[in-house]
């Protein structure tokens, strides 16, 4: 058991093992865009690091199938920030809160040595998707491609530059593609700490399922986190709709192997816990 899975083993809420938690119609999620562990100041502009702190928040909320409607931001702000800077990190949440309709209802602040955001996203769902539901001889498929984010980091870690285009900057989230989809989705989660990580969670949830992988990867494509694209089974039946739905909404949809009885292992490297 690493950290993360002990820590969160001392809090006994069956709410918890999702990407964000349901009671009744809403959903709560919540995640941490620390300087240093997440990012560093000389990777992105202030507006950047905001931009992607709420677009990895609001991959959770897609990944339930539910819509976000309110956010609430805790900020660690360094004391040597000026009402400029301070002023160019709050115009990216308020980016995209406007293009999300997402409204920013509160939070708090206090300062510190190093940028930290808190945020908590809370949508609304009609049906969640969990992560417990995928079923054995489910096909299970990915949204996008794989590897970029990696790629991304590496050059960063490497004294390089990325463009704002780069995935590493500004993840592109598959909202439309995935709440018209959901009702042929058997269960799902965002690919947040890479394919395979993300897949064994898949498969522990769903009661220890195995996999039979139609498709090779990379080391890269298996260990790239911080994609945020879409990760979901569906029955065979509906593999023909999947398909029409990508083609609809223009989305690249992969499906890259069968759920089986057995278990799935991951073979990356941790990555909670340790810094960039």
């Amino acid at each position: 058991m690493n950290k993360e899975e002990y820590l969160i083993s001392n809090f006994k809420s069956n709410k918890i093992g999702d990407d964000g938690a349901v009671i009744g119609n809403l959903v709560y999620s919540k995640d941490l865009f620390c300087e240093d562990i997440h990012f560093k100041l000389s990777w992105m502009s202030l507006s950047q690091i905001a931009i992607k702190s709420m677009l990895v928040n609001i991959s959770d909320a897609i990944a339930m199938n539910s819509k976000p409607k309110q956010a609430l931001i805790g900020l660690v702000v360094p004391s040597t920030f000026s009402l400029s800077q301070i002023k160019e990190l709050t115009s990216g949440f308020v980016k995209i809160a406007n293009q999300y309709n997402i409204e920013i209802i509160g939070g708090d602040t206090t300062a510190g040595k190093k940028l930290m955001i808190s945020i908590t996203i809370i949508s609304h769902t009609k049906k969640a998707i969990y992560r417990h539901s995928m079923r054995k001889g489910d096909f299970i498929a990915y949204t996008g491609s794989l590897g970029n984010s990696k790629k991304g980091l590496t050059t960063l870690l490497r004294g390089g530059k990325l463009n704002s285009q780069s995935r590493f900057i500004t993840p592109i989230l598959k909202a439309d593609f995935f709440y018209a989809s959901s009702k042929y989705v058997s269960a799902g989660l965002d690919i947040s700490d890479g394919l395979s990580k993300d897949l064994s969670r898949l498969c522990k949830s769903s009661g220890n399922l195995g996999v039979n992988f139609i498709k090779k990867f990379s080391k890269n494509e298996l260990c790239s986190g911080e994609e945020y694209e879409m990760l979901f089974s569906f029955a065979p039946k509906n593999l023909a709709k999947i398909k029409s739905l990508a083609k609809k909404y223009r989305t690249k949809v992969t499906v890259f192997a069968k759920a089986k009885q057995g278990r799935y292992l991951f073979t990356c490297k941790e990555n909670h816990f340790n810094s960039h």
